[in-house]
């Protein structure tokens, strides 16, 4: 199947794209201008520009040897690392989509989503190669001399990148892409049900591209990524780096103290991390021996930046922090700066560039500022659907009084009077309890006050009473002491609302994350659910 955004229909406002705009033709200027610059370090090996763009155009005109038409998906399984770099930016030089797999998922999971994304290429890395065993006769349109492997020779077809591009030239070639043409296929992670593939053209990117400029991240930014390739949180300031020519410090795994390290080593000046990392980081013992001064900016997306974990990282480390809040789909776009705002840290920030934020009730209306309900938003970076999911895609739709289309974001939220937004809860995790709603959030709050708590979830569990009551399920701080269960849910119940008041606190050794840090209250939701309600 060629360019299958072709079945898609647009929501992002228009936006002018020349030809020089196109990425793959755009990171051609650097192997000419910057060709010793350093593009890439991984595991202290580097990669200059003029390398990582020469091995990228190999990459684009031996797929389109082997036949790959604009608009065709490639798929890899890999952790970062300087091959799956390449093999991204060959992919968007010869027109093509890239599928970037979830590493953290099933076989069977796996299998489908390369089946759905109409793919007939699959680059796979030696940590994957045990789960290629378990899929490999599971796909419907791979064939053996498409399986190449990314560092090493996989079973499937004895074939390595290296080995499969070496008769390959590096002739300059860029396909003519278009703002409509499709540039990645991301699917979530299924962390609340089947994944869904999310499909970005070159359009949403070039305008996230422009919009996270304003952030330094451009061709003098040393960009130090810990998180996984296959997550839009990554992408969002990797993209960017390499589209103006930066230099990336790639890991592939995060490792706190790791981190401190490299970044001191390298001169690092920007890092796009997740909550849990921005915690783990702070709470090494000799964080503060680390020269960090270096650091521009850090910025925090994923889930909801603790206003403790703001006030630590603006004290003790250079730099400013911006927390960004979105979808992967996109339609909804804030930022909060953290240093300019330090009143409204448990804000997600206010909608930038043409972003519009509206709170919609149960009934479809808008509410007004101050009102709960769910949030929803237009920007000029909105997706083009679920791949080969029209219901799925629908359902994320509202529609304006004035025609505009929004995405419904699952989340519930209020915007204040100075139009800065506040995520309460996910609309499937509010717990009703006797006909009331209790945002997990505000609970979780007045908890992580508590200096003996580490980290914290509140959910809903059965009440013959209540229908629903709130338990939290507490990791208590190391090293810090811990509290009865009883103590520490007296002291919080003081601080809650009659309606807000938690029926119980369990201890719990740790919290069960995607590898991207978001807490998966569904896992935790299941256990309570096959134990009986409380008295």
């Amino acid at each position: 199947m060629t360019d299958i955004s072709q079945q898609m229909p647009k929501y992002s406002p228009e936006f002018p794209v020349s030809a020089t705009d196109a990425f793959g033709h755009h990171l051609q200027v650097y192997a000419l201008s910057q060709p010793d610059k350093i593009a890439l370090i991984a595991s202290e090996r580097t990669t200059t520009w003029g390398e990582l763009v020469g091995k990228a155009n190999r990459i684009a005109n031996q797929l389109r040897a082997m036949g790959l038409k604009p608009g065709d998906t490639v798929a890899a399984l890999s952790e970062t690392n300087a091959e799956f770099v390449a093999l991204f930016l060959g992919t968007l030089i010869a027109g093509g989509c890239m599928v970037p797999l979830p590493g953290m998922v099933t076989a069977d999971a796996l299998a489908r989503m390369i089946n759905e994304s109409l793919t007939r290429w699959l680059f796979v890395s030696r940590c994957q190669d045990n789960i290629l065993h378990e899929l490999w006769y599971r796909l419907d349109r791979i064939l053996p001399d498409c399986c190449i492997g990314l560092n090493y020779t996989p079973y499937t077809s004895g074939i390595s990148l290296d080995t499969w591009i070496s008769d390959s030239d590096d002739t300059v070639r860029p396909a003519a892409v278009g703002p409509d043409a499709p540039f990645n296929l991301i699917y979530s992670s299924g962390t609340t049900g089947t994944p869904k593939g999310i499909l970005h053209d070159h359009r949403f990117r070039l305008r996230q591209i422009y919009h996270l400029t304003d952030y330094g991240l451009n061709g003098n930014a040393i960009n130090l990524v810990s998180t996984p390739l296959y997550s839009n949180t990554t992408l969002i300031s990797v993209l960017p780096t390499l589209y103006h020519g930066g230099t990336l410090v790639l890991m592939a795994k995060f490792e706190a103290r790791e981190f401190l390290a490299l970044a001191q080593q390298h001169g690092v000046t920007h890092a796009m991390l997740v909550p849990t990392q921005f915690q783990r980081l702070l709470e090494q013992p000799d964080f503060d021996t680390f020269d960090l001064s270096a650091f521009k900016v850090k910025l925090s997306a994923g889930s909801p930046l603790r206003a403790d974990v703001i006030r630590q990282v603006v004290a003790r480390w250079p730099g400013e922090l911006k927390e960004l809040y979105g979808l992967t789909e996109g339609g909804v776009a804030t930022c909060l700066d953290c240093t300019a705002f330090p009143d409204k840290w448990d804000s997600v920030g206010k909608p930038v560039g043409i972003t519009e934020v509206r709170i919609i009730g149960d009934n479809g209306r808008e509410l007004l500022p101050g009102q709960i309900g769910e949030i929803v938003g237009r920007s000029g970076a909105m997706m083009r659907g679920y791949f080969g999911r029209e219901e799925q895609t629908h359902d994320i739709l509202w529609t304006s009084p004035e025609g505009k289309i929004f995405f419904r974001t699952g989340d519930v939220g209020r915007l204040d009077k100075d139009g800065f937004l506040y995520i309460l809860d996910r609309l499937k995790d509010v717990i009703i309890s006797g006909g009331l709603n209790v945002y997990a959030s505000d609970l979780e709050r007045v908890l992580f006050e508590h200096p003996l708590v580490s980290d914290v979830a509140v959910i809903g569990i059965p009440s013959e009473q209540w229908g629903e009551t709130p338990l939290a399920l507490v990791v208590p701080k190391p090293g810090a002491g811990v509290a009865s269960e009883t103590e520490l849910l007296t002291w919080a119940n003081a601080r809650l609302g009659r309606n807000q008041r938690l029926t119980a606190v369990e201890y719990i050794d740790d919290l069960p994350r995607s590898p991207m840090g978001k807490l998966l209250k569904k896992d935790l939701r299941a256990l309570y659910q096959r134990q009986p309600p409380p008295i």
